[in-house]
């Protein structure tokens, strides 16, 4: 390593298109998929989200609100920004066929992004030694790494930087990876070559539409999240609202149905991290045994997972639903009756609401 004064400053002569050129080929090497460059315009991307601030369907994520200026600029949320470097990482692993994870009602459904340790972390220090590595090809500059950490609208700079476009489920979705993939951002203060952005390819397809759940989709590239089951299992602190429970079937922790139906999901590919790997055989959860986890067990089986960020209380409250969803076995009815004692009121009355479901 070179001591600091001696490295070239980012003003200095500097190859930018080669430097550009060796970020992405050092991303691959550090695992991600794709590598992409934009620049820092989000006058459209802010103004689809105040649209849909506009008509509350954020619910209760009041986050969506605070610091709008800061994500719709990008140099307000980080001076001297101009660049942002968008990454893709794919989290598609072996696992259980979904569908039948959710045709059977003893099990629980936990969405593919959270059966292994928890991307944020897996994610930022691979972004870190990005960030790192460009230090040492030009010495310092400014920089800051976000994986879901901060107001950033990550899926507009993702599309903007190549990596593909936003369908009308409000994912991302790539023409070579589908939608299975995790994303990051470093924002940087380099003038990089920036990439093309993707065009629209979901054509007259309205898949996801159609096999959402809830009907969260009300249009095409509109979500209301208030509908949402990955909402109401994750983003929702309180009751999850009575008309909606019977709909959310056995899904306890997200939702995958408009991945799970896209048809660019064809050409997703698996990843090889070992760490989005199935942990504590959750691609296949026996619901009473996630029922019967005291708090203590919940924090320690769960640790480094996301789904721990929801609490026990959230937890208990999801897995009730699903029990309520399903046939009401001995086993099943004595479980339930047997939290109608937690300290939780929000879990008492969903306990409560499973026993009597027919």
């Amino acid at each position: 390593m070179f001591e600091d004064d001696k490295l070239p400053q980012p003003d200095d002569a500097v190859d930018y298109s080669a430097l550009a050129a060796g970020i992405k080929q050092q991303g691959q090497a550090l695992g991600f998929q794709q590598i992409g460059i934009s620049n820092i315009d989000l006058q459209q991307a802010s103004e689809h989200l105040r649209n849909w601030l506009s008509a509350n369907f954020h619910g209760e994520m009041s986050y969506m609100v605070r610091n709008q200026n800061k994500r719709a600029q990008p140099e307000q949320l980080v001076p001297n920004t101009i660049r942002v470097i968008s990454a893709r990482m794919d989290y598609l692993i072996p696992a259980s066929d979904s569908e039948t994870v959710m045709n059977n009602p003893e099990l629980g459904f936990v969405s593919r992004y959270a059966l292994g340790r928890d991307y944020h972390k897996v994610l930022r220090k691979r972004l870190q030694q990005l960030a790192s590595w460009i230090e040492t090809r030009i010495g310092k500059y400014e920089y800051r790494v976000f994986v879901d950490s901060a107001p950033v609208l990550e899926k507009a700079l993702a599309q903007k930087a190549g990596l593909g476009w936003i369908g009308k489920h409000t994912n991302l979705l790539s023409r070579e990876a589908g939608s299975w993939f995790f994303l990051g951002e470093i924002y940087i203060n380099l003038p990089l070559p920036t990439d093309e952005g993707v065009s629209d390819h979901c054509g007259s397809c309205q898949a996801c539409i159609d096999i959402c759940p809830t009907k969260a989709i009300v249009a095409p590239y509109q979500l209301d999240a208030r509908l949402c089951i990955s909402y109401l299992t994750i983003e929702l602190h309180g009751s999850i609202p009575v008309e909606l429970r019977p709909l959310m079937g056995n899904r306890i922790y997200g939702c995958d149905d408009c991945q799970l139906v896209c048809p660019w999901n064809r050409f997703a590919k698996l990843s090889h991290e070992d760490d989005f790997l199935p942990r504590h055989q959750l691609d296949t959860p026996q619901l009473l045994d996630l029922f019967a986890w005291d708090e203590a067990e919940f924090n320690d089986k769960l640790q480094g997972s996301p789904i721990r960020r929801i609490g026990h209380e959230r937890w208990l409250r999801n897995i009730a639903i699903a029990l309520g969803n399903g046939p009401k076995t001995e086993t099943v009815t004595e479980a339930l009756n047997r939290r109608l004692t937690h300290p939780s009121a929000m879990v008492r009355e969903h306990v409560q609401w499973a026993l009597e479901q027919a």
